[in-house]
């Protein structure tokens, strides 16, 4: 889906100008592989129904209808409402084939429409009574679907009753439901501006184009779509290529032919037949104008609003109308005698009130010859002590005579390029002046910039210059190089042969081919040499003085007396405090030998078995606090007595 949302996004930068175009449909193409993606074999009723009505809605013919006839009835399962529904509108689709209906089918179908059944299961009844031409309570139905709508408020089951409806006569009321279209409207996602589509897929997003469409031409009531969303969700339905199964084919379809063949919105593309170049030699713009399926809109009118230079923003052309040919709009765009260059076009398609995005914009590329005039070489003397002689050299022959030049002299060339068909001058985008030395083959290149009156001008000082040459003399072979995208010609031309002389000529430094695989030097890194470390003093004196606190702590258990009465000799006792020391000297271990992660690993081994010593010693001391208190009293109370 990314690739291409991408893809039409940057067709609209291309085609698009201010309002939004549709980036996306089904080329002639997509339109054939569209048709084989719903050729295939019949594995089921619902498959003959995804087929069949799928090339109908495409004008593909659909072949041997008596062999389609004779499936639908040998699969025919006269009491499922989901067979009736496929075998009826297959056979509705074709021509000759009759389904037949027992009143055991007619009461099955009649009975399924009832609020108590799913929004499927009346869709396909309703669906296959009208195809089947039995009658129907309409109202009945309408209450149906307005009860479902409230219980099944999900897109897919909106979806089915605007299909139901659609099959229903004019004269029910269908406004409630008509309305739902809109309350669909509201639910689609905005993809960048770009797309709108449900976020159930594409399947879904083409069964509500093709339902809002049929419901609003059944009611000839305008569907609440604007053309913006009428474009979004043509670039969401045609924008995928290929598709995953036989049913989204069938919706793809069923779409294309909706958006085709309404009464109130038929969007249409807009394109060059071929490139959107004219020239003198092939003078006319060529436009198709096509729907969605891309087939051929021969009775509208294409008009252009205006046809501005990119450049000078001028308007070459305006209110001129194209000329229909065999289904092809052209335009003699070239009788404005326009200059080389790019032209922004604004078409408008008009003759038929439904058309949708037929304001478009068209960038179109005027192509011209190029030639070479006044081609002027000279050698200047600096000193001016030598008069200068010019020569001038005809496209595209090159000049008879070399031309010579040392660090008192520069070599100059002036030209001027034209329009073939027009005579006016021109400046391309791009116009070089190349100097390649014959014997070493190096090249140098230099841009030829025109002055105020667009004559160029090309002056080599060779003593300024010797550096880009290298200081390398010889003969070099002077080429002009001229460019554009709106040449038809573009220029490589030898024009003369330039021999430079160089003072101070160095040699270009040669690497001798032994040498490649020579091993080079070794690299000799010097690390930081470490600081000097702090005298044996100053380190003893800091080791005192962290270890002072536990020093000054055993002074005083000593003066004060420690309590160690209570300690017992219990197993957890004794483990808690192994395992506290164990943490204690794991730390000392962590700062000279472990590294974080090996530290945390034992850590957690010892302070999982510290953790349930500590616990179980604990819960000890309690037992035995609890137990002297209760002696404590028992004692207090017989001395009472």
């Amino acid at each position: 889906m990314e690739s291409y949302r991408l893809l039409g996004l940057l067709l609209l930068l291309v085609v698009g100008g201010q309002s939004l175009t549709p980036a996306h449909h089904l080329s002639l193409a997509d339109v054939a592989r569209l048709q084989t993606a719903l050729s295939r074999p019949f594995s089921d009723l619902q498959a003959a129904y995804h087929s069949v009505l799928g090339l109908t809605r495409l004008g593909a013919a659909v072949p041997d209808h008596k062999e389609i006839c004779r499936y639908l009835k040998s699969q025919l399962d006269p009491t499922s409402i989901d067979s009736l529904f496929f075998a009826a509108e297959t056979s509705k689709a074709i021509s000759g084939c009759e389904i037949p209906v027992s009143n055991e089918t007619r009461d099955l179908l009649l009975a399924a429409v009832s609020e108590d059944s799913t929004m499927s299961q009346i869709h396909r009844a309703v669906s296959a009574l009208s195809s089947l031409g039995l009658p129907h309570a309409f109202q009945e139905v309408v209450g149906a679907l307005t009860a479902r709508i409230n219980k099944e408020d999900n897109v897919m089951a909106i979806i089915l009753a605007l299909q139901t409806a659609s099959r229903l006569p004019q004269q029910a009321e269908l406004g409630g439901i008509l309305e739902e279209i809109e309350d669909l409207t509201a639910r689609l996602d905005d993809l960048g501006g770009i797309y709108l589509q449900f976020e159930e897929g594409l399947e879904a997003t083409a069964m509500f184009v093709t339902a809002a469409y049929d419901l609003s031409d059944h009611v000839d009531v305008e569907p609440p779509l604007k053309e913006d969303q009428v474009i979004q969700l043509v670039n969401a339905i045609f924008g995928k290529k290929s598709w995953d199964s036989l049913a989204e084919a069938f919706s793809v379809a069923s779409a294309a032919h909706a958006l085709s063949n309404n009464r109130f919105h038929v969007p249409i593309m807009v394109s060059a037949q071929g490139p959107a170049t004219v020239s003198h030699s092939q003078p006319t713009l060529q436009l198709l104008v096509t729907d969605v399926m891309s087939q051929s809109l021969a009775s509208v009118n294409v008009l252009v609003e205006s046809a501005q230079s990119v450049a000078s923003k001028s308007v070459i052309l305006s209110k001129a109308p194209f000329i229909l040919n065999d289904g092809v709009f052209e335009l003699n765009f070239m009788s404005s005698q326009p200059a080389s260059g790019y032209y922004q076009f604004t078409v408008a398609v008009t003759g038929d009130s439904r058309l949708v995005a037929n304001h478009v914009e068209l960038k179109v590329k005027v192509s011209t010859e190029v030639a070479i005039s006044n081609m002027d070489l000279s050698v200047v003397d600096k000193d001016q002590s030598i008069g200068t002689k010019t020569t001038r050299v005809d496209y595209p022959s090159k000049s008879k005579s070399s031309f010579t030049a040392d660090s008192h002299q520069n070599f100059a060339m002036a030209f001027q390029l034209v329009d073939v068909n027009n005579g006016l001058q021109l400046t391309p985008h791009q116009t070089f002046v190349r100097l390649h030395n014959q014997k070493t083959g190096q090249e140098v290149v230099f841009v030829a910039e025109p002055d105020s009156k667009n004559l160029y001008k090309f002056e080599l000082d060779t003593a300024e210059r010797k550096s880009e040459f290298d200081s390398t003399s010889g003969t070099y072979s002077l080429y002009l190089i001229v460019g554009d995208a709106t040449l038809e010609n573009p220029i490589l031309w030898n024009v003369a042969d330039v021999v430079l002389k160089f003072v101070d000529e160095e040699a270009p430094a040669v690497l001798q081919s032994k040498t490649l695989y020579v091993p080079k030097p070794e690299i000799q890194h010097l690390f930081r040499e470490p600081e000097k470390k702090p005298p044996n003093v100053v380190s003893n004196t800091f080791t005192g003085l962290v270890l002072s606190p536990l020093l000054l702590l055993l002074i005083l258990w000593f003066k004060l007396g420690a309590n160690v009465s209570n300690l017992s000799f219990s197993p957890s006792t004794i483990l808690f405090h192994v395992g506290h020391a164990a943490m204690l000297g794991l730390m000392y271990v962590y700062w000279t030998h472990l590294n974080m992660f090996q530290t945390l690993k034992y850590l957690a081994i010892i302070g999982g078995v510290t953790f349930l010593a500590g616990n179980r010693m604990l819960a000890q001391k309690a037992v035995k606090r609890i137990a002297a208190e209760q002696s404590s009293r028992l004692a207090k109370y017989r001395s009472l007595r």
